[in-house]
């Protein structure tokens, strides 16, 4: 009996870091504000705005910044998605993976070239993620889908360049 107890307490330590929380969902893309964040309603119609995690995005006015915006509202505008998260960013937002009928949104948004796999914030994803996402990138490149069709400016730099 004990040594039961303290196997699940050994469990639920070392994978509490892997767990999210999620919202009450399934929640309403309400607003799609740009490539990698969306407005969504719980369930109880309270407003959450969500920082699609582990990607980046073109910014409005970059090149590829409307097409990346029109590709995940065309993926989520309107539908109900899930939202598993495990952090708030530094202006309050949910970072989290949106989940639409089993399919990751993040990772779409990478595979179809209209996204980056943010490798700054890689360490907060799975081995299995990141993976994922870097591979989809890789692929993405290759294939010169969406703004790989040109040569690209990572929107961390051109942040950075019109500060």
């Amino acid at each position: 009996m004990f040594n039961t107890y303290l196997l699940t307490l050994a469990l639920l330590i070392y994978t509490a870091p892997a767990l999210a929380d999620s919202l009450d969902c399934p929640c309403k893309v309400v607003k799609v504000v740009d490539g990698d964040t969306v407005d969504v309603l719980d369930q109880s119609k309270k407003k959450h705005r969500i920082r699609v995690g582990w990607i980046d995005a073109p910014e409005k006015k970059q090149a590829f910044g409307r097409n990346s915006t029109a590709n995940l509202a065309r993926l989520i505008a309107g539908q109900n998605v899930e939202v598993e998260y495990n952090k708030r960013g530094r202006y309050k937002r949910i970072i989290g993976k949106l989940v639409k009928d089993g399919q990751d949104i993040n990772l779409q948004q990478v595979k179809d070239g209209y996204a980056w796999h943010y490798k700054s914030y890689q360490k907060d994803q799975s081995e299995l993620d990141r993976e994922l996402y870097a591979e989809a990138e890789n692929r993405a490149r290759a294939e010169k889908l969406g703004l790989w069709s040109a040569p690209a400016v990572p929107p961390w730099d051109y942040r950075r360049q019109n500060r």
